[in-house]
């Protein structure tokens, strides 16, 4: 066993030597050593870790497999948000020009200046993920996410084989985020699907779907059986590189030196012929790129310029996405089925003769609606243009010219369904100067459970904490929960046998339900998910009529007697309440003890609280009460809350922290309450709607 000095200087060689192997093999396509002499290398480094421990590192590349699984993905919060880009909406090589224009406006540039300096670049169809480098080793891999917070896929990124676990510089950036695209190869996702074919185990639907769903598996070492590959393009957060490059190319270039994998289609040059002559080579390359890709993107090349240019609507004014026209094939409608939404809309989608398009194969295509179909005169048993582009829901395009074998009926909605939801047998609906027929039982129809129960438990609806879209898909799933009402029906037991919900989640689940079983008329009315029902009119609602019944029995004239109420909200209230279903889920709410503090009705108006008319602005953190609800006492009470202070400003409500808006209030002379000056002022009414 050699002695420990020695054993160090041994694992580093070995780790440089695999580290210099995988690069050359996964990046390069130029392996430097046969398979068998890899293999003994890395046997070798694994025994030398074994025999001493304390030398063990997470760059070694024995840890990018085997650990252990993950109980769930810790968020993660981007310290430079991870932000999308506009999408050119001119497919053609002129949306290059178009591009061009506006940054050459937006630097106040005439035609006499001289061409601005562009890198254009491969638009990946693959899942984005940003790696965070300190001291040149890799400490951390999240998803984008929402753009602000993504997932921690550590783990699942130490497998991809041609990624750096420490970077090949002498000395790196104290802090290094590289962003960039795991995606799976053509090549690579054929041979894996062909070994699951041979092993009878299931395949992968489409290359992007692979990766995506690979960095997303709770055990790495699911992830590390993938073949997986990365492309960086971006950076984030960056500290201590002074002598970083000052324009996109040379950065890219420095990524490369750092031993990241950086795609050779990329170009930099001056104004919009550099882009269209990109954009043109990458269309005629395109079916030839080892990966799946759905565009080109155009970036500013000098990053000072990327500085000035900003952003708009959190997008960057310097890149924009330059994507190709979608890929279309024919093939022969089969039949057309209606499905019904998470919110009742009932979809017509043909039933397709298989057919290969936009790198998946192709069954169903959806229609979108009755006036779609009849427009596009699709019927069974005819040959139709498919469209696919990235991950676009599949569509019928159109009807093949004399593609039609025999004369089918024209398609008809309502007489297909004979009026009722194919699921649930409520009745269906179509509102005046709409295109989609609903299913009018929301509370009762299965294809809306999950909906309707997301809806319901929301923070603005009956408040209930914890119920989210996973646990809601896991409620409904497992059949514990079939209509809203078997929600207050959950236990502690019941719940912390469901994965990754122990007795402590459980425990507060059930508190959280028994809270939101006191509550607010205007709130219950808001969590029926009533059709065109918000927030505002449900309190117009609770106060003109009340009590629930009297809006339950209320006839369409009397609906349309509320503010804002016009026939068609009206219409959908009644239509409703005439379903014998939500009339069931209703009683059976009341028999949970799902109770709220009725009134006498006020006919023929809105509110007459002790507030009516006055405006308030909110600022700053208040020491009991959150934003929301101060917001709900307010307007129960007649008010009206802004966003900013104006001469029109009654009231601002100040607590800690106040910012600007407690400044304009001064300096306008505006009426300045705390907390207790509030209550006072709303006295008894406060959250009585």
């Amino acid at each position: 066993m050699p002695k420990a000095e020695d054993a160090a200087a041994r694992i580093a060689r070995l780790r440089a030597d695999i580290a210099q192997c995988d690069r050359a093999y996964y990046q390069l396509d130029a392996p430097l050593i046969p398979d068998a002499e890899y293999d003994a290398l890395y046997r070798e480094l694994q025994a030398l870790e074994a025999a001493h421990p304390d030398l063990r590192a997470p760059d070694s590349p024995t840890q990018r497999v085997g650990a252990a699984p993950l109980p769930a993905f810790e968020p993660v919060r981007h310290r430079v948000p991870m932000l999308s880009i506009q999408t050119e909406t001119d497919t053609s090589p002129k949306g290059a020009e178009a591009f061009d224009h506006r940054v050459r406006a937006r630097l106040g540039l005439d035609a006499v200046d001289p061409p601005v300096v562009y890198q254009a670049e491969l638009k990946f169809d693959g899942l984005a993920v940003s790696l965070r480098y300190e001291y040149g080793v890799l400490t951390q891999a999240a998803t984008r996410g929402d753009g602000e917070t993504g997932e921690d896929v550590t783990q699942n990124v130490r497998t991809i084989r041609g990624l750096p676990l420490r970077l090949l510089a002498e000395q790196p950036p104290a802090v290094l985020e590289v962003r960039g695209e795991v995606l799976m190869k053509r090549a690579d996702f054929e041979r894996y699907n062909a070994r699951q074919r041979a092993k009878g185990q299931p395949t992968l639907v489409n290359p992007r779907n692979g990766a995506a769903g690979s960095i997303r598996q709770l055990d790495p070492t699911v992830a590390a059986q993938r073949p997986l590959s990365f492309y960086a393009y971006g950076w984030g957060e960056v500290e201590g590189w002074e002598d970083r490059p000052t324009t996109q190319h040379g950065m890219l270039d420095a990524f490369a030196a750092f031993g990241f994998p950086v795609a050779a289609q990329r170009v930099h040059g001056p104004g919009a012929q550099t882009l269209m002559a990109f954009h043109a080579r990458i269309a005629r390359e395109r079916d030839e790129l080892p990966f799946d890709i759905d565009g080109v993107v155009y970036k500013v090349d000098r990053l000072a310029l990327q500085r000035d240019l900003g952003f708009r609507n959190r997008e960057p004014v310097w890149a924009v996405a330059h994507k190709y026209p979608a890929q279309e094939r024919s093939t022969q409608v089969l039949g057309i089925d209606i499905q019904v939404g998470r919110t009742g809309k009932l979809t017509p989608v043909a039933k397709l003769e298989p057919v290969f398009v936009g790198g998946v194969t192709v069954t169903n295509a959806t229609l979108h609606n009755e006036d779609e179909v009849r427009r596009k005169d699709v019927r069974i048993g005819d040959r139709v243009v498919v469209r696919r582009a990235g991950d676009v829901i599949p569509e019928v395009v159109a009807v093949v010219p004399d593609g039609r074998a025999t004369r089918a009926d024209p398609f008809d909605l309502h007489a297909r369904l004979g009026g009722v939801c194919p699921v649930c047998g409520s009745a269906i609906h179509r509102e005046p100067g709409e295109v989609d027929w609903r299913c009018t039982g929301g509370l009762y129809c299965p294809a809306q459970r999950k909906q309707a129960v997301l809806h319901f438990a929301s923070r603005r609806a009956m408040d209930i904490e914890g119920l989210g879209e996973q646990r809601v898909d896991q409620l409904v799933d497992g059949g514990l929960v079939r209509v809203l009402p078997d929600i207050f029906s959950l236990d502690a037991a019941r719940l912390a046998a469901l994965d990754r919900m122990g007795g402590k989640s459980a425990a507060k689940l059930v508190a959280a339900i028994d809270a939101s079983r006191a509550t607010t008329l205007a709130r219950l009315i808001y969590a029926l998910g009533i059709r065109h029902v918000g927030e505002a009119t449900a309190r117009d609602l609770a106060r003109h009529f009340g009590s629930l019944d009297a809006l339950m029995e209320a006839p369409v004239g009397a609906l349309e007697a509320v503010p804002d109420v016009g026939p068609v909200v009206a219409e959908s209230i009644r239509l409703f309440f005439e379903q014998t279903h939500n009339r069931e889920v209703l009683a059976q709410l009341r028999a949970a003890d799902v109770h709220w503090r009725e009134q006498a009705s006020v006919p023929g108006q809105g509110g007459t609280g002790v507030l009516e008319g006055r405006v308030f602005v909110l600022t700053g953190t208040l020491p009991h009460l959150g934003r929301d609800d101060v917001k709900a006492r307010i307007e129960a009470a007649g008010g009206r809350v802004t966003g900013s202070v104006s001469k029109k400003t009654d009231f601002v409500v100040a607590g800690a922290e106040p910012g600007s808006k407690l400044a304009r209030a001064m300096e306008l002379g505006v009426t300045v309450l705390d907390e207790a000056a509030l209550m006072e002022l709303l006295g008894s009414v406060g959250s009585q709607q």
